[in-house]
């Protein structure tokens, strides 16, 4: 593996190939202190030392009729998590709040279900106007399924910097963890979120037994997709699931993985999402120098580690939080089409290193 070669492409904005790809996810324990620091090269060169924090406000929870064998609120689930129809928008604008208080930049809200009806759109438009009332500054992400005819160009209206839609695994796997939707489905949001002007956020599961080639395959469509942001999460082995005694992972195997993610998409926001306290423990900080955005605080249906222990292990690895009105991508993706950048300024305002 040539590593040297890897550092210039990605401070070139140039995406590894899959071969090096696979080769950065077979290198040895012995060398990942050396793949941790070239990816951190790159992640500096596009970022800086800058972290930006994230917020998710569970809008609907439980109740969905897919059977992502991952997901806590698969169908027929008997996983004891909270189940609850569509918050009010006071109320989401107040959890919002919370996150914003503590230092996050965007908003994410999530509903459970295969996709939002026209009905739950203007729900959703609602609560996005609410926030915007108490916390005016801060980007918004929704993240609400698939998408339909129209749905996408009327969230954008409705003030949403972002959509969120996970690709999660690889084409060729995608029909062993989930039968009730396809691969195709999930890009076609992706791609309506891309065309009504928001800024496309989709990113991939790992520890689902997946192959190699798989994380290095579905780490390439997103790049082909072209998306402005990658969360990667590790594998929440939740019981009541197909995947509950599913252990893939180790603290080295994720970062390989994140590493892996970097070189694939040298010039985007790569995010450490869900399940990083669990298998990353106390490597966590380790993978602020290949990442350079998290969660703050809970996910959907988990808890995560409080948000000043974030804080402080941001700096205490020697970062800094994100400023608020800070731009987040390299400038260089202004001038690639995305309408969400020109239009709403989705965080792209700064030149690299800023």
């Amino acid at each position: 593996m040539d590593l040297n070669g890897l550092v210039d492409k990605g401070l070139r904005g140039e995406s590894a190939t899959r071969d090096e790809a696979l080769a950065v996810l077979a290198s040895p324990d012995d060398g990942l202190l050396d793949v941790v620091a070239a990816a951190g090269r790159v992640r500096r060169r596009w970022f800086g030392r800058r972290v930006k924090l994230n917020y998710l406000v569970n809008l609907k929870s439980g109740l969905c009729p897919e059977d992502c064998s991952y997901c806590s609120q698969r169908l027929g689930s008997d996983t004891g998590i909270l189940k609850y129809t569509w918050l009010k928008p006071e109320q989401a604008a107040a959890a919002a709040a919370a996150g914003t208080a503590g230092g996050a930049k965007r908003v994410c809200l999530v509903a459970s279900g295969r996709g939002p009806t026209d009905r739950d759109v203007e729900r959703v438009a609602t609560t996005i106007a609410a926030i915007r009332e108490t916390s005016p500054g801060v980007e918004i992400c929704a993240c609400l399924g698939l998408l339909s005819d129209g749905q996408a160009d009327r969230l954008r209206e409705a003030g949403a910097h972002a959509y969120s839609h996970n690709l999660n695994t690889s084409e060729d796997n995608y029909a062993d963890i989930c039968t009730t939707h396809r691969f195709a489905d999930r890009v076609d949001t992706v791609e309506r979120s891309r065309r009504a002007g928001m800024s496309a956020c989709s990113g991939l599961i790992a520890g689902m037994g997946e192959a190699d080639g798989d994380l290095v395959d579905v780490a390439l469509a997103l790049r082909e997709l072209d998306v402005d942001s990658v969360p990667v999460n590790f594998l929440i082995p939740f019981e009541g699931t197909p995947l509950s005694e599913t252990w893939a992972l180790t603290p080295q195997r994720c970062l390989r993985i994140l590493a892996m993610v970097r070189f694939v998409c040298p010039d985007v926001e790569v995010r450490l999402a869900g399940g990083r306290e669990i298998h990353l423990r106390t490597l966590q900080p380790l993978a602020l120098h290949v990442v350079n955005s998290i969660f703050l605080g809970d996910y959907l249906t988990s808890e995560g580690q409080p948000g000043r222990a974030d804080l402080e292990m941001i700096a205490d690895a020697g970062f800094e939080v994100e400023r608020a009105g800070a731009g987040t991508l390299p400038a260089h993706r202004r001038h690639t089409g995305r309408v969400a950048v020109r239009r709403r300024g989705a965080g792209t305002d700064l030149p690299p290193n800023a």
